[in-house]
């Protein structure tokens, strides 16, 4: 078979995950969240829930775009951050990024670039390491994923971080500033991970049902940033997950970047032969 542009329904399991092996690796303990608790903006902000829920679907009318993500995660006194730089097509609900991960914490030479693509449903990646050979792909099925793949692949999907904002609740207009060298208009509020999955596009519904159960509430605090057009030029969230055996949530804070809309977004999604179907190394 050839490559394809659109993602099969049939997935596999047992794939190992990206950035909870990371948040172990550091020994990532408890984190808390803040949110925004006003409600709607100013005559020069309009109404800010109203703007905020429907910043998904203004994403789609734009096609595609270039996308830089990056994801903090702290205790004590280490700092992890996962980066991230593709291209995303919102039309498609196809994206290619590639994830530089931190140093190895036992102080190996070197950061390894993971290659991910980004599916409605599902989590590619290569070069994965754990014993996955370097021509192979893993495949993650993002509907059984406790976090929905907001946090497991490193970088939040660009089009599910917006897709968040459709669960905005509360939201506050701060007045206008610069993203890039862009006029935004920067929002703070809270987003309900339920609320969001009733809203959500079909792809991203199950992935957000998901995370609405997984994460330690359902709540996510965050930081928006609209261009004139209503589009997501930039988006902060801070989510709350307990992970593996940790009593104690941790604090995660996923940051999506969006620039050159209409870029070129060409994504193909591995054939059945390139997904590797072995078991997978403990890293």
């Amino acid at each position: 078979m050839t490559g394809r542009q659109r993602e099969r329904r049939r997935g596999r399991t047992g794939a190992a995950v990206l950035a909870a092996g990371v948040v172990s690796a550091v020994g990532l303990g408890a984190g808390g969240c803040a949110g925004g608790d006003a409600v709607a903006g100013d005559s020069r902000g309009g109404d800010a829930v109203v703007l905020l829920h429907r910043a998904a679907d203004r994403l789609v009318d734009a096609g595609s775009s270039k996308t830089r993500t990056s994801m903090e995660m702290a205790a004590g006194g280490t700092r992890v951050t996962i980066r991230g730089a593709g291209v995303y097509d919102f039309r498609e609900r196809l994206g290619r990024l590639k994830v530089l991960l931190p140093q190895d914490p036992a102080g190996a030479d070197g950061r390894r670039t993971v290659t991910e693509l980004l599916a409605p449903g599902a989590l590619f990646m290569k070069n994965r390491g754990a014993g996955v050979p370097a021509d192979k792909w893993v495949r993650v099925d993002t509907r059984t994923l406790s976090d929905g793949n907001l946090v497991t692949g490193g970088a939040t999907d660009p089009f599910a971080a917006a897709e968040v904002l459709r669960g905005t609740r509360t939201a506050t207009y701060l007045g206008r500033t610069e993203v890039a060298g862009t006029a935004v208009r920067h929002y703070r509020g809270t987003a309900d991970l339920g609320d969001a999955a009733k809203r959500a596009s079909a792809g991203n519904k199950g992935a957000l049902g998901a995370a609405a159960k997984g994460f330690a509430t359902a709540e996510v605090p965050f930081d928006a940033y609209l261009d004139d057009e209503g589009r997501v030029r930039k988006v902060r969230h801070r989510f709350s997950f307990v992970n593996g055996q940790r009593k104690s949530p941790v604090a995660v804070a996923s940051t999506t970047l969006l620039y050159d809309f209409g870029a070129p977004a060409r994504v193909r999604l591995p054939d059945d032969g390139d997904i590797y179907a072995g078991r997978i190394a403990e890293e």
